[in-house]
């Protein structure tokens, strides 16, 4: 636990708006690839950072340290950098106005426990012992845990005070296999929340009866056959939902990508969905319990909230810091984020959500006389325009409203306005992933979920 006053500084940063943030990433990874411990890793970076802003400029700097010295000089030279840009724009940016001051004690935290790095390894061993011992015919079997705590102390010249720990920890296991042609087939499953590692994996059975799940999936698709390409009625697991909020929507709706000029811009009070859908960025809390990756206070001072960015197919609201705010007349809504000390806060996702409809799937898989259910992605990408791909790693076919052969793997796109106004179904439960980092610049943790989704989207095929 970072143990500092910061609000004793107040009185070196009153005068001009200023941030003073000292953070500590604490990360630990495990490892085992076929009985073999490959990853044995524990590391901490911490330190201090400051920005300023000065007429339009915002000057940043960083230190890896977080004693009073280190402070003074950051501050020091975040007002230098201010004013060597202040001297050198020409075009400047509005002025943002003031933002209410908010004080949080520690939030988000469940435990301060230090896990200790001998447990992971031994618990991992356990669960890969039991994936060989059971299947012993696989090619090869990976057991993986990255674990991350990232814990911020924020102090601003408008008096906001913030500390937050967020610990994360996810485990991933994949199995590969030989097809009758002896040809490597995979397939990897995915599972973590927040809290630390013995807080999230608190036993063995339900991960070794995911491990049985996984291999008996992984055994179907190596019987798979190739999809047929082309534009498709398809169901997309929840899973595959919450990467489409996150991936082809939620970034073109971010207020610095939209100044860019993403595909999002001239559609604001528009239609670019069905009616059916409503997506929400979550600051911290959603359906009553806290999100995945929990956001009180962003990196800027600013208290979260939640932002609805498609409501009933509209597009609503851009996710904004206080610059984009400023710029689009409109409040800051706490979706500044950085990942490390070294970082500057930019416009970032939380716990994205498509938001559930009211029909089960069974009636969905129903609905459908040829298509596919999609039930397993192992990436996904998407650009400012909307376009999308997202690799599809198992799924099944859908014949006359029963569930079909397995496929391989296979690919789907689309544009992501245009794929959501053919949603015709939405399921009535949604399913959360928050394994993923998000790749902005910054690597930084993010939570996504949804609904099963029918729609129709170009199936890649073989």
């Amino acid at each position: 636990m970072i143990q500092k006053d910061l609000k004793k500084y107040l009185n070196q940063i009153s005068g001009q708006y200023t941030e003073l943030r000292l953070q500590r990433n604490t990360s630990k990874k495990v490892g085992f690839i076929d009985g073999k411990l490959i990853a044995n890793t524990s590391s901490s970076a911490q330190g201090v950072c400051a920005r300023i802003y000065q007429k339009g400029s915002y000057g940043f700097a960083s230190a890896p340290s977080m004693d009073d010295e280190a402070v003074r000089q950051v501050l020091q030279s975040a007002k230098e950098n201010a004013d060597f840009l202040d001297q050198r724009q020409s075009a400047k940016k509005p002025d943002f106005s003031v933002c209410p001051s908010t004080e949080e004690s520690l939030r988000c935290t469940t435990s301060n426990e230090d896990v200790n790095q001998k447990h992971i390894i031994e618990f991992c061993a356990e669960l890969d012992d039991y994936i060989q011992k059971k299947y012993p015919k696989l090619l090869s079997r990976t057991v993986f845990s990255p674990c991350l705590d990232m814990e911020k102390m924020l102090v601003t010249s408008e008096g906001t005070f913030s500390h937050q720990l967020t610990p994360h920890a996810s485990l991933y296991f994949m199995m590969t296999a030989a097809d009758k042609d002896g040809n490597p087939i995979e397939l990897t499953q995915s599972l973590g929340t927040f809290g630390n590692f013995t807080e999230v994996f608190t036993e063995q059975e339900s991960l070794k009866q995911q491990a049985d799940e996984l291999y008996e999936q992984l055994m179907r698709k190596c019987e798979g056959v190739y999809a047929q390409p082309g534009i498709k009625e398809c169901i997309l697991h929840p899973d595959l939902a919450g990467m489409l909020a996150h991936e082809a929507v939620g970034h073109t709706t971010e207020a610095d990508f939209v100044q860019a000029g993403s595909v999002a811009g001239p559609y604001l009070g528009k239609q670019v969905a069905s009616e059916l859908v409503t997506m929400v960025d979550f600051a911290h809390t959603a359906f009553g319990k806290q999100c995945p990756i929990p956001v009180y206070t962003d990196d800027e001072g600013i208290q979260a909230k939640d932002v609805t960015i498609i409501e009933n197919g509209i597009l609503k609201h851009y996710m904004h810091n206080r610059e984009s705010a400023a710029f689009f007349n409109t409040e800051p809504t706490g979706n500044a984020r950085a990942f490390a000390f070294s970082d500057e806060p930019l416009i970032r996702m939380r716990n994205t959500v498509i938001l559930p409809g009211t029909s089960k799937l069974e009636q969905m898989i129903e609905s459908i006389d040829d298509g596919y259910f999609f039930t397993k992605t192992g990436n996904g990408q998407a650009d400012s325009t909307g376009e999308f791909m997202f690799g599809i790693d198992m799924g099944y076919e859908i014949k006359n409203g029963k569930l079909g052969r397995p496929i391989r793997s296979t690919t789907i796109s689309g544009v992501a306005f245009e794929m959501l106004k053919t949603v015709t179904m939405l399921s009535d439960d949604i399913s959360w992933v928050s394994t993923g980092m998000c790749g902005k610049k910054q690597a930084i943790p993010v939570g996504m979920a949804g609904p099963a989704i029918k729609c129709k989207v170009n199936v890649g095929g073989r």
